[in-house]
């Protein structure tokens, strides 16, 4: 197995900016790369819970090793006030983890225009804004660095029940997969994208209290996460206690599958496929 902490981007230094670093996933990746030896940039809405975070690394790893800054992600101009406080601190952008996002349900296609556009503005130009603040300093500094977008499992498979927040994560798992192409293909540039891919995980979006049994922890994504950056994964496809990877392999070939074989749209979960698709779940 891989060992994250002899990666380059991880070993030399540098600070982790990470959007929705709060709580939940963001939070608990913010402890691990602390642990690394990384200086470490919060950037959530203010309130008690960033002053709080902030707070709880600083006792931990030392005040000079954490920054914590005020953010709304769908503000442009507050991604950019966001690098140069960073920049100010600390010497270079190590890494860049566009996590924030919300849960918001406008609850259909054609209602709630408002709440469709405040959940695209956090979770698909929240990570756009961070990757156009932040990615050409971290480019010029040439050093070897990774962004890291948090996407969703129903960013690919896209079930019924919240067409918004799907579309805002399938809208993010093609830009992670263009920033990856065009980064390979700048010369000089030492940086990967990488899309992070969690499962059934106990987080604030979950509003659940206490954490159910199927769902992981957010120091098992984070744990997860830096071995699947030890082996240069650019899916970070996570498991969780109810879902293995098998299963999800096999649900997201069946999606892919509705185009090649021209079935209804979300054929699992039309009546007329339900026993196609257990069958071939069950293969």
């Amino acid at each position: 197995m891989s060992d994250p902490s002899t990666l380059p981007q991880l070993s030399a230094g540098g600070a982790a900016v990470i959007t929705g670093g709060a709580s939940g996933i963001g939070l608990a990746c913010a402890r691990r790369f602390a642990q690394m030896g990384l200086s470490v940039v919060l950037a959530d809405l203010p309130g008690p819970a960033l002053d709080t975070a902030a707070h709880e690394l600083a006792e931990a790893f030392g005040a000079g090793r954490v920054l914590a800054v005020a953010t709304d992600v769908a503000d442009p101009d507050a991604l950019d006030h966001l690098r140069d406080e960073t920049l100010k601190r600390y010497e270079h952008v190590a890494v860049l983890m566009n996590n924030a996002g919300i849960g918001l349900n406008p609850g259909g296609c054609w209602k709630n225009p408002d709440q469709w556009r405040t959940l695209m503005e956090v979770n698909l130009w929240g990570a756009i804004n961070g990757v156009q603040a932040f990615a050409p300093a971290m480019i010029e500094a040439g050093r070897p660095a990774f962004i890291i977008n948090t996407g969703s499992k129903q960013g690919i498979t896209t079930p019924p029940g919240n067409a918004a927040y799907n579309v805002s994560k399938a809208g993010l798992k093609a830009y992670t997969e263009a920033l990856q192409h065009e980064l390979r293909n700048t010369e000089g540039c030492r940086i990967s994208a990488h899309l992070l891919i969690p499962g059934f995980t106990f987080t604030g979006i979950t509003r659940a209290k206490e954490k159910p049994p199927g769902a992981w922890t957010g120091e098992q994504v984070a744990d997860f996460m830096l071995q699947s950056l030890a082996r240069g994964d650019f899916y970070i496809l996570c498991p969780d206690n109810d879902v293995t990877r098998a299963t999800d392999e096999k649900r997201m070939l069946w999606a892919a599958q509705d185009i090649i074989e021209n079935r209804p749209a979300l054929s699992r979960w039309h009546p007329d496929y339900a026993e196609a698709f257990a069958r071939f779940m069950s293969e």
